[in-house]
């Protein structure tokens, strides 16, 4: 059984997630300590037990630890079996964080499956829905599999009550994946949501990238979603190059102006963008699992953070892989995947 300390680098959720989507790929059993040492709030949230029950589903694994607050947890997989499955957190808890944690041994499984995530789709701490329908599933679509994601209702924090589906064909083995340029812009577009609130805070939220972009006309779109899905606001900015997507958010919070949104937004696009790379610090974070499993692959991104050398950490704990960090120059860094 692997032994993993819960408090290294970031401390954060995604050390047990990594372990518990690996875990049911290699069929390796682990326990975990200091569950989140790192956070405010430390122990399994709801969003990290639905993660953990969901893996157990999937996987017929044997869970012991599974409950509210837990700091300790030790799991044992079974044979992952494909199908149907329906996982409800029950809070704004981030929806796409439990699909992060299935979805690695699902695109490798026996046959196609089908998913229906309730909880958060939009939470300030987790990858919204639509970075996963932008940048990432494309990508892991080019890598074997084909994923598809139908959003049905969002859920904003704090209230959650979002809903969507995710279909799953699977491929035999993932095949591995270079991003080393970012290739010549082909579209901008920055998309202010809004539901149950104002309209005016989207036009704000436009302006301002308007005014610090440059981005005008059919680049910035507002959308007004049903009031009874508020109340919620985000701002998406998104960069389609030639070889990939980045998608960029800024979420709306009680006491947070339209204009300090549409800036945490445009301040992690501008940095992106004067990088001059194809891939951002989230994406980054999420290619390593998928490379890692496909045995090989290789990208260009900005410096890496704290989180993605925890998640590096963490896999090699489980595959004999190794992951070479090279600084090209000033924000921009090459990894390099190796079985």
């Amino acid at each position: 059984m692997i032994l993993i300390d819960g408090s290294i680098g970031e401390g954060g959720g995604q050390i047990l997630r990594t372990a518990l989507g690996l875990s049911m790929v290699t069929g390796q059993p682990f326990r975990i300590e200091k569950i989140r040492a790192g956070r405010e709030k430390p122990g399994l949230l709801r969003q990290h037990l639905t993660a953990v029950n969901a893996a157990a589903a999937i996987c017929g694994a044997s869970v012991d630890g599974a409950a509210i607050s837990s700091r300790e947890l030790s799991f044992s997989p079974g044979k992952v079996v494909a199908g149907e499955y329906t996982f409800s957190i029950g809070s704004a808890g981030s929806t796409t964080l439990v699909l992060q944690t299935v979805l690695p041994a699902l695109l490798t499984a026996s046959g196609a499956s089908s998913l229906t995530l309730e909880g958060g789709t939009h939470n300030p701490h987790a990858p919204p829905i639509d970075f996963l329908e932008k940048a990432f599933l494309p990508l892991i679509n080019r890598m074997g599999p084909t994923v598809e994601v139908a959003l049905e209702r969002a859920g904003f924090y704090p209230a959650g009550g979002g809903r969507f589906c995710v279909k799953v064909q699977p491929s035999a083995k993932l095949l591995p994946l270079d991003l080393l340029e970012r290739g010549d812009i082909k579209r901008r577009l920055a998309k202010a949501v809004v539901a149950a609130l104002p309209g005016d805070i989207a036009k704000r939220e436009l302006e301002r990238v308007e005014q610090r972009l440059g981005w005008s006309g059919e680049q910035l779109q507002i959308r007004q979603l049903p009031r009874e899905w508020g109340p919620g606001n985000l701002l998406t900015l998104e960069i389609e190059s030639e070889h990939v997507t980045e998608v960029f958010t800024g979420f709306g919070m009680k006491g947070v102006t339209a204009e300090a949104v549409a800036d945490e937004a445009v301040q992690q696009a501008r940095r992106y963008l004067a990088a001059n790379v194809p891939v951002g610090e989230c994406l980054a974070d999420q290619l390593l699992l998928p490379l890692a499993l496909a045995g090989g692959g290789s990208f260009v991104t900005q410096t890496p953070t704290r989180h993605t050398k925890t998640n590096i950490e963490v896999i090699a704990r489980f595959l004999a892989i190794t992951v070479a960090l090279q600084e090209i120059s000033r924000d921009v860094w090459r990894v390099e995947i190796r079985s």
